[in-house]
């Protein structure tokens, strides 16, 4: 199966990124763009080829390239992102993926969608209702998939930026979260406890591989001693504006 992940390189404009729950802390644009360039190796030396979305230099919160798209099999649902000023991220990431041949659908206004919102299980798409993503956009994605075998399933999400901050999953699809983040945890039982705030984002770069924060070590542990093997990366500047593993590419399968 070919692995291809798209990524988007950090702007200038990168230290005035959006913040919302964090309290702001001054970012390091050369560090962040070190950064950037070891999580791109690091998929790179799992077997992910790395395509790289034009620039969106205007656009400070734009190397968050997965808020720009869901794609589930040949569709690629073109986000509106919730934040108007991150809506010209989006028609970079339309144009790779129509390159690539993949359908393409779009959230249409009032109705925002951020994709870091959207956690794929399988065929099931959990959709975080959040200060980013509507309802209605929801009922769009289902819309958009509907004779594609994908179930979407609404979830309150009020305390963290994404749902994807909150929890993932590994891939046996067993649920992580930091629960401090979880709204309602008696909807994800039985899951993973993890240790950090940062250690809730997975990404899952094969069976027994996954991706996670440098900053969560403990957490590390603890998907480790469940039989997987952790690759750590160091996010730490783009965890300053409220960024994760998952963040920063759009993992696809094809």
């Amino acid at each position: 199966m070919r692995k291809l992940a798209l990524v988007r390189r950090p702007g200038p404009l990168l230290a005035d990124g959006i913040v919302t729950h964090l309290e702001r802390t001054a970012v390091d644009l050369d560090l962040a763009r070190h950064q950037w360039d070891g999580y791109v190796a690091a998929l790179r030396r799992e077997g992910w080829q790395t395509i790289e979305v034009p620039p969106a230099d205007s656009c400070p919160d734009a190397v968050f390239v997965e808020d720009t798209v869901v794609a589930f099999r040949d569709t690629a649902i073109i986000c509106r992102p919730g934040h108007s000023a991150r809506r010209p991220e989006t028609s970079g990431t339309e144009s790779t993926l129509r390159d690539l041949g993949y359908r393409i659908a779009r959230i249409e206004s009032p109705h925002s969608l951020d994709g870091g919102d959207v956690l794929k299980q399988g065929d099931r798409l959990y959709v975080g209702i959040s200060g980013r993503t509507s309802r209605g956009a929801m009922e769009q994605i289902r819309e958009h998939l509907a004779g594609e075998g994908a179930e979407v399933v609404g979830v309150p999400l009020s305390k963290v930026l994404h749902l994807k901050s909150a929890l993932t999953a590994l891939p046996d699809g067993t649920v992580v979260a930091w629960e401090e983040a979880v709204d309602d945890p008696a909807a994800w039982e039985p899951f993973v406890r993890v240790a950090e705030p940062h250690g809730s984002a997975v990404v899952c770069l094969d069976d027994d591989t996954v991706l996670m924060s440098a900053s969560a070590p403990r957490s590390q542990e603890i998907v480790a001693a469940r039989g997987l093997r952790v690759v750590s990366v160091d996010i730490s500047e783009f965890e300053k504006l409220e960024g994760c593993v998952t963040c920063l590419s759009v993992r696809l399968r094809g």
